[in-house]
């Protein structure tokens, strides 16, 4: 606890009385941490910090990478912009060896200021000095880590840049027909037959790269660091993210393996509006851009570009491609669901050439001022038309029941109402598209009728529900027909569980096993109960390790949590 003597001695409350040196010593927490601990992280909410002893790194997340831009010594104070401004907090402070920090809240500390207009004002000078600093880290340029060549329709320049920007790799992308292109390309002449191709920010380039090549230059996790894991979490959506956090939070040594980006279908989603404590909405990709910086930061393993060749129930082994072999202790299925495909005639061949399967917001470029069309009613089909109307001329949604009220919620009705540039084609199929090196027009038919027409299209974009792909699980874990991961009470029904005890409610036919989020059975499929069930399986991950005591000594989690990254 802080005393009053500590308190008298803090030049900042010289003109404090006794009485509201007592008050702050009441208030005021004592927080001690220990070398790379957080007092604060960035976006928190506003809070007088003053280092006692040691230092705090001030640290700052400058285009997707976390830059120390200043410290704080014993005696400096942090958090004085969101104090007199009322913003979050624009830096975090990381503790550089044992730190000690006293915090009072925002609130709290205004209440004892206000009996002193020195602090006020002190407080109020450094503030309008360390904002100068912080506007001229903004006015700095920010070079790109990468830059993308290539063809605008190119399915592989928009796989690229969906990769990059998932996992949060600042890049430009310049097209090879760019008026400008001579200008504002550096490197060597690029052959039409190379691309794409991307400029790395040492000057290296890359000629047709697949994502594990790009992956390993830019120093992403491709390799697990152990061979052991207490929980191995099979997909890096909502629900694998969620249950790395939560795994991690809680001392368990969690790895994460993701085919292709974190954020799964989530991912593709333009705009989340009711997810809870996100009161203006919240992107699919940004959400899972949070969830994947909080997953790492608290030690969780993310691997990425890996999949998985073989599962052996008995032993609990997991075989990557390239012939990895890791074990882990549980296993959590959270591979969630792909987008289901269409079969209209030369549709595969525009896929990436403008026609997409979800929304991503990466892809907001290529509607710019063009006329586009959704397929869907739901509620993805519906954030994604308010979200291309910002960019898009005209925004169509196409869609085949007689009311969007059987499948969207209220509130995406209301606001697509109020659209100008958006319309529903409803009772409506699309019959064919059209288009040579990119999607140019598509037929549409009224189902009523049969009349067909033929529209101009810049952009068609798919949301007609989703399949779950497990046919690579091995038969021990049970699925129903339509391949959804039978879990809990459905094992129990369908005759499936073999154990003395009840299965754990996200518990699989093979005990230890867990699935959570869309590829589990279960009538909820929202990213909110996602998000839930990753937390929930790690808590049955607990139960299950006690029971069976295969939970490692405390001693040997603390190692490996402190083991570097892969």
């Amino acid at each position: 606890m802080i005393t009053v003597e500590e308190l008298a001695a803090i030049p900042l409350f010289a003109t404090l009385q006794p009485s509201d040196l007592a008050q702050l010593a009441q208030v005021a927490a004592d927080i001690r941490l220990g070398d790379g601990e957080y007092v604060v992280h960035e976006g928190e909410e506003p809070s007088f910090l003053l280092v006692l002893s040691g230092k705090l790194d001030v640290m700052k997340l400058v285009d997707g990478i976390e830059r120390k831009i200043g410290e704080r010594a014993a005696g400096k104070m942090h958090g004085e912009i969101p104090l007199m401004y009322g913003s979050p907090f624009q830096a975090g402070g990381r503790a550089a060896g044992p730190t000690r920090v006293m915090k009072v809240s925002s609130r709290q500390f205004h209440a004892i200021a206000d009996t002193s207009p020195e602090i006020t004002k002190a407080v109020g000078d450094l503030a309008r000095e360390r904002l100068g600093g912080l506007r001229g880290i903004a006015a700095e340029p920010h070079p790109a880590q990468v830059t993308i060549v290539g063809h605008r329709w190119d399915a592989a320049c928009l796989a690229l840049r969906h990769f990059l920007a998932s996992n949060q790799i600042v890049f430009d992308s310049l097209p090879s027909d760019a008026p400008d292109f001579a200008a504002r390309w550096q490197g060597p002449p690029v052959a039409e037959e190379d691309l794409p191709v991307l400029r790395l920010a040492d000057g290296s380039l890359l000629v047709k790269p697949r994502p594990r090549e790009v992956a390993t230059r830019l120093g992403l996790t491709t390799n697990p660091c152990l061979e052991e894991y207490d929980t191995v979490i099979v997909g890096g959506g909502p629900a694998g993210l969620a249950a790395a956090v939560y795994g991690a939070s809680e001392g368990l040594r969690t790895l994460v393996v993701e085919r292709e980006v974190p954020g799964g279908q989530a991912g593709t989603s333009s705009r989340i509006e009711n997810y809870l404590g996100f009161p203006s909405g919240i992107s699919g990709d940004e959400l899972a851009s949070r969830a994947l910086r909080q997953a790492r930061r608290l030690g969780a393993e993310i691997l990425i570009t890996r999949t998985i060749d073989a599962i052996d129930t008995d032993a609990r082994s997991i075989t990557l491609d390239g012939g990895d072999v890791i074990h882990g202790r549980t296993v959590i299925l959270a591979t969630g669901v792909s987008w289901r495909r269409m079969t209209i005639d030369g549709f595969d061949r525009l896929i990436g050439k403008g026609i997409y399967y979800g929304a991503a917001r990466s892809e907001a470029g290529v509607t710019q001022g063009l006329d586009i069309h959704l397929i869907g009613a739901g509620n993805s089909a519906g954030q994604a038309a308010m979200f291309f109307a910002n960019h898009a001329a005209t925004v169509t949604l196409v869609v085949r029941g007689d009311s969007l009220e059987k499948s969207m919620s209220r509130y995406l009705i209301d606001q697509i109402h109020g659209k100008t540039n958006v319309r529903v084609a409803l009772q409506t199929e699309v019959r064919g598209v059209d288009g040579d090196d990119h999607l140019t027009s598509i037929d549409l038919v009224d189902r009523a009728t049969g009349d067909v027409r033929r529209e101009v299209c810049g952009g068609l974009f798919v949301f007609i529900g989703a399949d779950a792909e497990t046919g690579w699980l091995p038969a021990e874990i049970a699925r129903d027909p339509r391949g959804f991961v039978l879990t809990g009470e459905d094992l129990v029904k369908a005759g499936r569980w073999s154990q003395d005890r009840d299965p754990y409610l996200l518990e699989t036919s093979v005990p230890g096993f867990f699935a959570c989020g869309d590829v589990r059975l279960g009538p909820v499929k929202r990213v909110a109960a996602a998000v839930g069930e990753g937390s929930m399986a790690i808590a049955f991950v607990h139960q299950y390790l006690q029971r069976y005591a295969l939970l490692p000594p405390p001693a040997v989690v603390a190692a490996a949590m402190q083991a570097p990254a892969g």
